[in-house]
């Protein structure tokens, strides 16, 4: 967050009123209802040929018509039904403006300068008062509970969801005066903010691992990235099109903590994602220091190009001022950040072992190789990573950054052992800037 700042005049501060207006709730595509129904659907197309194809009374052609028909709707409700059941699995859409490319969050996107604030003193901003209620969805309901909120962003002009989970001890009594580190955690693109716990089941993971003591009492945030239709914000601050750094790193941790017992940045705070959201979550961490403390990147890449819809991949130099790579050479200070970059070879290894090259005290990174025989880029390479990747986090956020992490099981028949031990090997690398 910036000090210091002033306010901007009544006229430019204008930009950033939220709405006033009341959002219309889209229909969602996953969860049980919306499964239900295409099963159902499914089961009619495929009872009607039965009772009614050689019952149908009129014209040749008019029989012949109403029997394409009932092949058609049969076709139809069976493709719906796998792209159902696909969706549900890795929580790519959350509802129709997703799916037909329809929706836009973004009210207004002015240029708000370098550090993404506008110059307005974002500590001198009220206190962002939320509603919360509880979230609907596959895992929604699991390990005690997701909330969520509609957030209009004051600084950044985007409105959207954003999904919070509370650690076990969080209502514990014997913790009632105790704040608690926060996670960001970001999806890919396409992909809905409810996928890390719908898929990734990210909360049913670490609940015990809590309660046991091996991972930290996280506070799970998971904010919309997907703000533009049909594009991919990279997380970045594109003056007439969108702020999404600023939503992402601004909007976001302040309405956390004005809502929450949560800890401040950025020795609190810290980013996780996975493919598109890797990206974000490192580049978020290495140019906002003073933001968080660290990021986890799964299957990530450097260049905004990994990413042929990004917005930040449309010029050289958009492409370049969001490049972790790029973002992290260019200080004279290294930033005081932890990185936890993990990726098959050809698949976000080359971009992990290219920062750990470059990095220098007190930035560390932690280049981990993944196994061909783990699974390609999907949900199933990324699920078995968790109780690794936050046990590492745990380490860092209390300061003791050595010691074992468990690893992870891989549902594609891996050894265990092939997985690499965290100081990747740099022979053969070619940078993924």
């Amino acid at each position: 967050m910036t000090d210091g700042l002033s306010f901007p005049s009544q006229k430019t501060y204008s930009l950033f009123r939220p709405f006033t207006g009341r959002a219309a709730k889209p229909m969602s595509l996953t969860g049980t209802p919306f499964l239900l129904m295409s099963i159902v659907l499914v089961a009619i197309a495929l009872i009607l040929p039965l009772f009614l194809w050689s019952r149908i009374r009129g014209p040749r052609i008019a029989r012949h018509a109403v029997r394409v028909l009932m092949l058609l709707f049969a076709q139809v409700t069976a493709v719906t039904l796998v792209f159902v059941l696909v969706n549900n699995a890795n929580n790519l859409y959350d509802n129709w403006a997703d799916l037909f490319g329809t929706g836009n969050h973004v009210q207004q996107a002015a240029d708000l300068g370098k550090d993404g604030t506008g110059g307005i003193q974002v500590k001198a901003l009220p206190k962002v008062k939320q509603t919360f209620t509880q979230a609907d969805g596959p895992g929604m309901r699991a390990a005690g509970g997701v909330q969520v909120t509609q957030l209009k962003g004051r600084v950044s002009g985007v409105n959207a969801e954003v999904y919070v989970w509370l650690p076990p001890q969080y209502n514990d009594p014997a913790y009632k005066d105790k704040k608690f580190p926060v996670v960001e955690l970001l999806s890919g693109y396409p992909g809905s903010a409810k996928a890390w716990f719908g898929s990734l089941k990210v909360h049913e993971q670490l609940l015990p691992l809590m309660k046991n003591g091996q991972v930290a009492p996280f506070i799970l945030v998971s904010p919309r990235t997907n703000l533009i239709a049909k594009v991919d914000t990279g997380c970045a601050n594109v003056p007439g099109a969108v702020n999404a750094d600023t939503w992402l790193s601004i909007d976001v941790p302040k309405m956390v903590m004005d809502n929450f017992r949560a800890d401040s940045a950025p020795n609190g705070w810290a980013t996780a994602g996975y493919s598109a959201g890797a990206h974000c979550a490192a580049k978020l961490a290495i140019a906002h220091p003073d933001r968080y403390r660290a990021a986890i990147s799964l299957s990530g890449y450097n260049d905004p190009i990994g990413e042929r819809n990004s917005l930040a991949a449309q010029s050289v130099q958009l492409r370049r001022e969001n490049n972790p790579y790029y973002i992290l050479k260019g200080y004279r200070t290294p930033p005081h950040v932890a990185l936890y970059l993990s990726g098959e070879s050809g698949d976000g290894y080359q971009a992990a072992a290219a920062l750990q090259q470059i990095a220098k005290p007190p930035t560390t990174v932690r280049a981990v190789l993944i196994p061909r025989s783990a699974g390609g880029h999907s949900m199933a390479l990324w699920r078995p990573q968790i109780p690794t990747v936050f046990t590492w986090l745990s380490q860092q956020m209390s300061g003791q950054a050595t010691g074992a992490l468990p690893q992870p099981h891989w549902s594609a028949g891996s050894k265990r052992a092939a997985l690499a031990s965290g100081n990747a090997s740099r022979a053969g690398v070619v940078r993924k800037r």
